[in-house]
């Protein structure tokens, strides 16, 4: 769907110019994470395009950035030597949620992983609420595997 409309919602990459639209929607995502600079920005996405298939998506309505999501393709040695996707950093602006929009992200996000080569696309989310589940089962999500982490950083409050 990139660059397709879709309900007047355009899905695109992101690129350097976006980022301070970027970092304020993830302030929905995450109120009380420490600021980020724009120059510790742009390094933290020049990084991020040393994957390659790795991209941030972002959805606009008009010139308002409505949605977003970052796949990370990552190497592998198993699998034949097929990659696999991570999505992290979903979010939908509070203003445009139950449209679709994050499910266009997902979906695009998980194209680019297959056209990337990728075996599977992972996400996880520390969500209890059954509607945040249920969003991402409805955008093609199954919970049947075990997710173990390790954090440096305490989790977001829910």
């Amino acid at each position: 769907m990139t660059g397709r409309m879709r309900e007047g919602f355009h899905v695109r990459t992101a690129g350097e110019g976006d980022l301070l639209a970027l970092l304020g929607l993830y302030r929905q995502l995450i109120p009380d994470d420490p600021e980020l600079s724009l120059d510790a920005a742009r390094d933290i996405f020049r990084r991020l395009g040393t994957y390659p298939g790795s991209a941030i998506f972002l959805g606009s309505v008009g010139d308002v950035l409505a949605a977003t999501c970052t796949l990370v393709v990552i190497p592998n040695l198993t699998r034949g030597g097929a990659s696999y996707g991570l999505i992290e950093n979903v979010v939908t602006d509070a203003a445009h949620r139950g449209r679709g929009f994050g499910r266009a992200m997902l979906a695009e996000a998980a194209g680019a992983a297959w056209r990337s080569g990728c075996y599977k696309v992972m996400l996880l989310t520390g969500a209890k609420d059954p509607a945040t589940l249920n969003f991402y089962e409805r955008a093609g999500f199954r919970q049947d595997k075990t997710g173990f982490q390790m954090r440096r950083i305490p989790p977001r409050k829910a």
